[in-house]
């Protein structure tokens, strides 16, 4: 079964690149620019990443509300910022991973593929 990967990211580039490269690894990518229509979307994938200055919202915020969702609890969060530390993250949300931007696109990959591979196992 094909794994799904959604994002929410609103610079348009880099969510680009992200859908792009994990479609081209195989993966089923929704991608998202407002925390408005990530909402809208219901999607239950197996990979939330998660910007976390959006221009609706805040990325930890919909972190610890998928945290706190018991239908989605259970999916690996990694979040991604130009502007906070791994520290920072881990004591504002639950998330399982963090990524600094910039990132190369190998660090992106593996991270990914491990946090989804943890869960299915």
């Amino acid at each position: 079964m094909q794994q799904e990967i959604t994002i929410l990211e609103d610079d348009q580039d880099i969510r680009e690149i992200c859908i792009y490269l994990f479609s081209s690894e195989g993966y089923r990518v929704k991608g998202f620019d407002t925390v408005a229509a990530f909402r809208e979307s219901n999607t239950i994938p197996d990979l939330y990443l998660l910007d976390i200055r959006l221009p609706d919202g805040n990325g930890l915020e919909v972190c610890r509300k998928l945290k706190a969702d018991p239908v989605s609890s259970r999916i690996p969060i990694m979040m991604m910022s130009a502007h906070l530390d791994a520290s920072t993250v881990r004591t504002e949300c639950d998330a399982d991973a963090f990524i600094a931007k910039p990132f190369t696109l190998d660090q992106l990959l593996k991270r990914a593929a491990f946090l989804i591979s943890v869960t299915k196992s």
